[in-house]
């Protein structure tokens, strides 16, 4: 299947331990996609600093095609983050660097392009929201990170867009989820999923609802758990599995994710 992460890259730097790693909602998935035996692409913006080009070495390393990405002058998306007992707790960020200052604009090469995926994944960060209009037109499937601080302005421009649906919202009970998600599926959609921390996630197809309790283990770096969980679910989810056994495929993958450093390692020092 051929699946392509569109928008976000980051590195994220590990402020005490300084070491930055790559990451990003939508590179994740491309990498995750890739690890899970798909043909990945990843398109989006790298800046022009270490951080741009070590990110750009980890894609080239993993063989995954990022021919229709930006390049631009400037400061690749950053984070700052901090690691507590294996948990990761964001410090701040550049809010995407030129991700975020050169938002990428469809050409008719782009287009074409495109038309080849069966799986588009994007997300609230990354700056990509704009192309949702276009991306109803491609053949893809779309899927749709809305994190865990969404606003209900940002549900509604981009749901009746998406096939897949993703939300962390781990405040909410069991009936509180199950109500979420029904306020918001949208005839477009496929199946909306809610993720809770080490609580039950709960996926929604509009007629049923689905209950997986995650896979429980001492994490070494939580972070990227949920893009891995969301990744695995899409591909297992596509390639013709059910909706219970994508999230438990789901869920083991992201057990496994949160057993290496970084968002899929290839970290560096940095000064």
């Amino acid at each position: 299947m051929k699946v392509l992460g569109l928008g976000d890259n980051v590195v994220d730097k590990y402020v005490n331990l300084a070491i930055m790693y790559p990451g990003g909602n939508a590179l994740n998935f491309a990498v995750f996609a890739k690890k899970l035996g798909q043909d990945s692409s990843f398109m989006g913006v790298f800046g022009s600093d270490a951080e741009g080009k070590h990110v750009v070495s980890a894609v080239k390393d993993l063989s995954i095609d990022y021919s229709h990405s930006r390049f631009e002058t400037g400061e690749n998306g950053c984070a700052r983050v901090e690691i507590k007992e294996g948990d990761r707790i964001f410090l701040g960020s550049n809010e995407g660097g030129v991700t975020r200052e050169h938002p990428i604009e469809l050409t008719q090469e782009d287009r074409k392009y495109l038309t080849q995926f069966e799986l588009i994944h994007m997300g609230l960060y990354s700056h990509v929201n704009h192309l949702l209009n276009e991306l109803c037109d491609f053949p893809a499937n779309v899927s749709y990170d809305f994190s865990d601080d969404f606003t209900e302005e940002e549900i509604l421009r981009a749901i009746d867009k998406i096939d897949f649906g993703f939300f962390s919202v781990s405040q909410l009970t069991d009936q509180e989820t199950k109500d979420f998600l029904k306020k918001y599926f949208s005839s477009r959609n496929e199946v909306l999923v809610a993720t809770r921390g080490d609580k039950a996630t709960i996926a929604y197809d509009g007629q049923e609802y689905y209950e997986v309790v995650p896979v429980l283990r001492e994490p070494v770096d939580t972070m990227a758990a949920g893009d891995s969980f969301l990744t695995a679910f899409l591909i297992h989810y596509l390639n013709g599995n059910d909706i219970s056994t994508a999230m438990k495929r789901g869920n083991e993958f992201a057990g496994e994710s949160c057993m290496i450093k970084g968002s899929f390692g290839y970290g560096v020092s940095y000064e």
